[in-house]
């Protein structure tokens, strides 16, 4: 069963409303401060900062804790899901997702795993059910990646995504301008 037609299963949480998407393997959950040493231990790992625009590297003093605080405060204009991978007998938090609202019914989606779960089609698994789900009600969502990060960009092919074209963004933990990618996934 492709992610893109794996049953997908929601419940609604009383904290701000998010829901709790549910597939085979995973449980996309709202975070809690128990993932702080999980997301520290994994956001700080530099192959996974490198490959996102906005985790530096290394990470500083109290940058996780500020996060966490941040996404549970409902602060901000993204929505951001733990990756639990308990039920499939992993770490009950092997990456994040999130959604990042934008104008006229868009959003941004953004997602890093753990490099020990890499290639096992988890950030697939969460991309699909995520879409699946369109929590946010969206009519497009956007996402970009790294033009060194093929894999990621298969995962946003594998839910359905299209490629729209090339761009460049800051990458904090490379210091520098980097290629990008831009994929989009029409949902109405």
């Amino acid at each position: 069963m492709t992610p893109q037609s794996s049953p997908v299963r929601i419940d609604r949480i009383a904290t701000q409303d998010q829901p709790v998407i549910s597939t085979a393997r995973l449980s996309l959950r709202p975070l809690r401060r128990a993932d702080m040493g999980l997301i520290e231990l994994y956001a700080g790992d530099e192959r996974v900062a490198r490959n996102t625009s906005s985790i530096p590297h290394p990470l500083p003093p109290g940058a996780v804790d500020a996060f966490v605080t941040r996404v549970m405060a409902g602060e901000g204009d993204d929505t951001v899901w733990a990756m639990d991978a308990t039920e499939a007998g992993m770490d009950e938090l092997v990456g994040v997702v999130s959604l990042k609202a934008m104008d006229r019914d868009q959003a941004e989606i953004g997602y890093w795993v753990a490099p020990g779960v890499w290639n096992t089609g988890l950030a697939s698994e969460a991309v699909g059910a995520l879409m699946a789900a369109n929590p946010h009600r969206s009519a497009q969502v956007f996402g970009t990646i790294m033009q060194d990060n093929p894999a990621s960009a298969r995962v946003l092919t594998n839910a359905g995504f299209d490629y729209i074209g090339d761009a460049e963004t800051f990458c904090v933990a490379r210091e520098a301008v980097v290629q990008t990618w831009t994929y989009i996934r029409q949902m109405a």
